[in-house]
């Protein structure tokens, strides 16, 4: 038998990635020049961005995890199921922190079945902790995609045209235990405008391929835990709108909140949104008090139940307006091209020492690589600009009333 330290294979987890454990020196070299490729590909992703692009900015997306048998295969450490559900927290709490008036529910699939943990809403809190409590629950069966995604449509299928319809798939499994003919389902959904997109744990399937292609998804297989990371951040953002999206005016309400022991006389009263669950939440005098028809939610960004408005905040709507104005892509330019020796990042006042430099048009100020991808990715908006006394391409919101 060979050795296994030498092979590089290992009984416990059957293989090992041994190129993950080369140095090329001391120094680290190795591992410096893999996180640039990383983060010029990043770069590479957000230049390939078309402008002026409608986008759902109202999205519904119900994510369908796959806990069959073969989610508990451990190539990825603990086990496929564990480290997906560890993911989707973060990825819950990035989707709502860009998508502050979307909404989002979970689905798993297993035994041939598929079953409902949380119904659509704006309450990321809800979500995780629907996330953490399928840790305990054992992985079993087969996965069934057909189950699964009917019981998304029939939910999708009563929101309103102008909002967007998604669902993500996480599957591990490499077959699908259908009760009918799939293909059935997939023109339903592209009737319905439905945009289905699967992340693949294990291998390309054909049926999630066409499945995607149907409903102009994006399918991917992962190769490793941090390029599942980065699979899912590429769904942080919303989606371009289809053709068949509507485009119409939507009436809103902004409620304000009011809370216990103050100046306001409500009396303590159940929400509209826990009127149908068990248990004691949602019973008090605080919360927030529709100004249509005076219905108490507890959470926002939610639709009415009595009336139908949409009640939102002003801060999640201000949130979400950045995906339509984001700051343009800044200037590649060579150290060696720039008049200044020594040139200092403006958002991290660090120096720059790789040869590339980036500048922004607007202020004409300078960044490295990690500020100019943070700026996009994150900040939404050019801090260089943001300092002058009015920045020429960050958005200004009407009051709202």
């Amino acid at each position: 038998m060979a050795d296994d330290e030498q092979t590089g294979y290992r009984w416990e987890t059957e293989y090992e990635k041994t190129w993950e454990a080369l140095v090329e020196d001391e120094s680290g070299s190795l591992q410096a020049s893999i996180t640039d490729l990383v983060s010029r590909a990043k770069r590479r992703h957000l230049l390939d961005k078309v402008g002026n692009v409608r986008l759902g900015m109202m999205r519904h997306l119900f994510i369908i995890v796959d806990m069959s048998s073969a989610m508990a295969d451990q190539d990825l450490k603990p086990s496929r199921i564990l480290t997906s559900l560890k993911l989707l927290e973060g990825y819950v709490e990035e989707y709502f922190d860009q998508n502050p008036i979307s909404q989002l529910g979970i689905l798993v699939s297993r035994n041939k079945r598929a079953d409902k943990i949380t119904e659509l809403g704006g309450n990321p809190r809800r979500h995780i902790t629907a996330l953490q409590s399928l840790a305990d629950k054992p992985c079993q069966g087969e996965m069934s995609l057909q189950n699964s995604l009917e019981l998304a449509l029939q939910t999708l299928r009563h929101m309103p045209g102008h909002a967007s319809r998604e669902v993500l798939v996480i599957a591990g499994s490499l077959t699908t235990c259908d009760p009918a003919d799939i293909h059935t389902t997939i023109k339903s959904l592209q009737e319905m405008n439905v945009r289905c997109s699967v992340i693949g744990l294990s291998a390309e399937i054909r049926v999630f391929k066409k499945l995607c292609q149907a409903t102009n998804g994006q399918y991917s297989v992962i190769l490793d835990e941090s390029h599942f990371k980065d699979l899912l951040k590429q769904h942080v953002s919303p989606p371009p709108a289809t053709t068949n999206t509507e485009s119409s005016l939507i009436k809103m309400g902004f409620p304000h909140h009011s809370l216990a022991g103050g100046n306001s006389e409500e009396k303590a009263s159940m929400c509209m949104c826990h009127l149908d669950r068990t248990g004691g939440q949602g019973f008090g005098s605080n919360g927030y008090f529709c100004p249509q028809c005076k219905s108490k939610y507890c959470e926002l960004p939610i639709e009415c139940k009595a009336c139908g408005l949409t009640l939102v905040s002003a801060p999640h709507l201000a949130r979400s307006y950045h995906h339509l104005f984001p700051p343009p892509p800044f200037t590649e330019l060579l150290v060696s091209e720039l008049a200044i020796e020594s040139p200092v990042c403006f958002g991290c006042q660090a120096e720059i020492v790789e040869p590339q430099v980036y500048r922004c048009e607007e202020c004409r100020q300078l960044f490295c690589l990690d500020c100019d991808l943070f700026t996009h990715h994150t900040l939404h908006s050019c801090p260089g600009c943001a300092s002058k006394t009015s920045a020429p391409h960050t958005p200004r919101l009407p009051p709202v009333s």
